[in-house]
């Protein structure tokens, strides 16, 4: 059956919080899995990092999948140099119709500012990209990064504050019906990650190290189809799930102007203002602008 909890990470041991309030302690391979080059991912007590040199980058992924609730990850970037490389932290579904949320933290020469991309892919189908800069140096310290996800909009947020909203609506694509796994990872993309790949990643500052506290995972675990069902639906079972409750369906007035605030001081590029790219604009641009 579907299971509504709460996954926290904390890499050497991670505790999950059922909806019963019990709880147990579980290791970080019971949850999650390194989807890629495990020799890359080292631990630190209680920290987790990844790691990109000339030879791989690394990733990680959870066992479960999951429809609908939140995630989070606190994460700090590479430091110092870190051009051409990319930090990824996203849900994703399977399959060539698969839905996905993006975090995609695009490294920088000394100096410059990471720019941080999102993309969100529905039924295969991404192009939704759109970048901004940060309001502190997110290689200092560690920074949360989160996704909120239920049946009425999708949120991306970086420490609480709200950076980017999908809603459903009429005429718009929404992701539905499909359980989402979550993933994060490093890798070299300096083909086009800084500047539109005209600066190359300088493998002198190798090894490009990113290091996780820990990540949470909030959301309606799906195992079977009737998982699914159950998480996707309106049952009675499913109406405990803070994420259904009617509060959740916008953000708050605070949150709007948060955004407003993102959006007017921090965002360099946004897909719906790239009419190059979009000569009839996408209906969920078109919805924005008529707000």
């Amino acid at each position: 059956m579907a299971v509504s909890g709460h996954l926290k990470l904390f890499f050497v041991f991670i505790t999950l919080a059922l909806s019963s309030n019990a709880s147990s302690s579980k290791k970080f391979d019971e949850l999650f899995q390194s989807s890629w080059a495990s020799d890359h991912l080292i631990y630190e007590g209680e920290l987790l990092k990844l790691k990109l040199d000339n030879y791989s980058g690394a990733g990680f992924a959870s066992k479960s999948k999951y429809m609908y609730g939140k995630t989070t990850a606190h994460i700090k970037l590479v430091e110092g140099d870190s051009a051409g490389t990319v930090t990824a932290f996203y849900m994703s579904s399977d399959g060539p119709s698969h839905h996905e949320f993006d975090f995609e933290f695009l490294g920088n020469t000394t100096g410059e500012p990471y720019l941080v991309q999102t993309n969100i892919y529905i039924d295969g189908v991404g192009n939704r990209e759109q970048r901004m800069d940060l309001w502190f140096d997110p290689t200092a310290d560690f920074h949360s990064y989160s996704i909120l996800y239920n049946q009425r909009q999708v949120v991306f947020m970086v420490d609480e504050t709200p950076i980017r909203v999908h809603k459903q609506r009429d005429g718009v694509p929404f992701p539905k019906d499909q359980a989402m796994g979550v993933y994060s990872s490093i890798w070299n993309a300096d083909d086009w990650a800084t500047q539109g790949g005209r600066v190359k990643t300088d493998w002198s500052h190798a090894p490009f190290v990113t290091t996780y506290r820990e990540v949470e995972i909030d959301g309606c675990e799906c195992a079977t189809s009737e998982d699914l069902k159950r998480c996707s639906g309106s049952t009675v079972e499913k109406r405990g799930n803070w994420w259904d409750e009617p509060v959740m369906a916008e953000l708050s007035v605070h949150q709007s102007h948060q955004l407003m605030w993102v959006r007017a001081n921090h965002l360099v590029y946004d897909y719906c203002a790239d009419g190059g790219r979009f000569p009839v604009l996408p209906p969920e641009c078109k919805r924005r602008r008529r707000g």
